[in-house]
């Protein structure tokens, strides 16, 4: 059976700048937008709140929703990231919570697209689809839970 790994991501915007996260990968320094995996139990939106807590220390919850993107990576890992995008009025200060970012950098979108620190190319397409002025409302995620607990069963049931 197919399990792709489902991800979420943020691209953060203040006065023109970017929000990248700093890790290390496989020895590498690499740039990402504040990302990670879906766990059981939360929503797509909540991940993504989730994880931008984790990375950056903000806490924000996205405005919109971007792309999804099916990606196979290089070892053959498949994924679905889903995208969204935050607007924030200032470029707040970070402090990452999780061990796996080293720091978080505001930067202009051109350093980030032709930087060769990317964690992958999804990076850089990223923030052109934000800078491309391509935005879905939140509401066309939804989360359906079934069974229904007894509470939330319908009354005909």
């Amino acid at each position: 059976m197919f399990k792709p790994h489902v991800t979420v991501a943020t691209v953060v915007q203040a006065e023109g700048l970017f929000l990248v996260v700093e890790e290390r990968v496989r020895g590498r320094t690499t740039w990402n937008q504040p990302a990670g995996h879906l766990e059981a139990d939360e929503t797509l939106l909540q991940a993504a709140v989730r994880e931008l807590s984790e990375e950056t220390g903000i806490d924000a919850v996205p405005q919109a929703f971007l792309r999804l993107h099916q990606w196979i990576a290089p070892d053959n890992t498949p994924f679905l990231r889903f995208l969204f995008a935050l607007d924030l009025p200032k470029a707040l200060e970070t402090y990452p919570q999780d061990r796996d970012i080293d720091r978080c950098w505001w930067l202009p979108p051109q350093v980030i697209i032709t930087s060769k620190k990317l964690r992958s190319p999804l990076v850089a397409e990223s923030l052109q689809i934000y800078q491309s002025g391509e935005r879905y409302p939140l509401e066309i995620l939804s989360a359906f839970q079934w069974p229904f607990s007894e509470s939330a069963q319908p009354a005909d049931a």
